[in-house]
């Protein structure tokens, strides 16, 4: 039975405006989201101290009062952030409890080498643990991503079929899943495997229960508007969008062309913010982003 806050959490993402906040930069690209801050492979010597410094980005931009509810729906974090605390509470909670911003959090452990022109997810042993101790700390939902290179069909149902077996898991659990197959943006192919993406989810969705529904992450489509069948799918709560290593300009200019996707943003969140500035410099330069950010998701 869904909690109290669960229960708001799920209004909250189906009615109200705003972006959920990609704060899950795990293992292999912690170093780049810290060089992207300002903070140098030279200023730290072992994962623990690269940890420690990115858990310290991370309470800043959630601590910033740029960041709140107001335009900011969720937050997915990565496990690492998860186990550690924000002023006293643990991560997940002063998320809710303190900024009304829902959790989410990331549990893929990576990807498998290039097959079909696509990577699956690598095998998550330890997903029933993981989504035990997710519940057990107020999280909502789990984000989990695989990448789509090439127009291979075999491939992208491969894709399609792994997330949605992996989403029932997490349904299961009483968590709400956040299906991401990402379509690389400088994939030579990339409308027609956006165009066979969208057929393989579209089948899944139709063999998923009446009562389950999943939000999708998906890279913003080459053609406007071209997942609207999806964005309005009675078993899709939301369909989000990743930045894919577009700039946020450019991002939020795409965004704003489909209507009913909202941003996913890592990098186009933090561009911008470093170690470096001040509290005052830090929270005017966050607060900018995440204004453009609503806006291009609220078009």
């Amino acid at each position: 039975m869904a909690s109290q806050a669960q229960k708001d959490m799920l209004a909250k993402i189906q009615s109200q405006d705003g972006f959920i906040a990609a704060l899950d930069q795990s293992g292999g690209s912690t170093p780049k989201a810290l060089r992207l801050y300002g903070i140098q492979e030279s200023d730290y010597s072992n994962d623990e101290q690269m940890f420690n410094l990115v858990h310290e980005m991370r309470v800043r931009i959630v601590t910033s009062p740029a960041f709140t509810g107001e335009r900011v729906l969720g937050a997915i974090l990565f496990e690492d952030t998860l186990d550690r605390e924000i002023e006293g509470k643990a991560s997940s909670h002063y998320l809710w409890q303190e900024k009304q911003v829902v959790p989410f959090l990331k549990v893929d452990k990576g990807l498998e080498a290039d097959a079909d022109g696509v990577q699956l997810m690598k095998p998550m042993p330890g997903l029933d643990a993981l989504l035990a101790k997710a519940n057990a700390k107020d999280v909502f939902g789990t984000k989990m991503r695989s990448v789509v290179k090439l127009a291979n069909e075999a491939g992208i149902k491969a894709v399609a079929a792994q997330q949605f077996e992996v989403g029932k898991q997490i349904l299961a659990a009483g968590l709400m899943p956040i299906i991401e197959p990402e379509v690389d943006i400088n994939s030579p192919e990339k409308a027609e495997a956006e165009a066979l993406l969208k057929a393989a989810i579209l089948a899944e969705l139709d063999a998923l229960p009446a009562d389950q529904v999943v939000m999708l992450k998906l890279t913003i489509p080459t053609v406007a508007n071209f997942y609207l069948d999806l964005v309005k799918h009675p078993k899709v709560l939301k369909v989000v969008a990743l930045s894919g290593g577009y700039s946020r300009e450019d991002a939020n200019a795409k965004l704003a062309e489909n209507t009913g996707m909202i941003a996913s943003f890592s990098r186009a969140l933090t561009e911008g913010v470093s170690a470096q500035q001040s509290d005052a410099e830090f929270n005017a330069t966050l607060d900018a982003a995440i204004e453009s950010i609503y806006q291009a998701s609220k078009a």
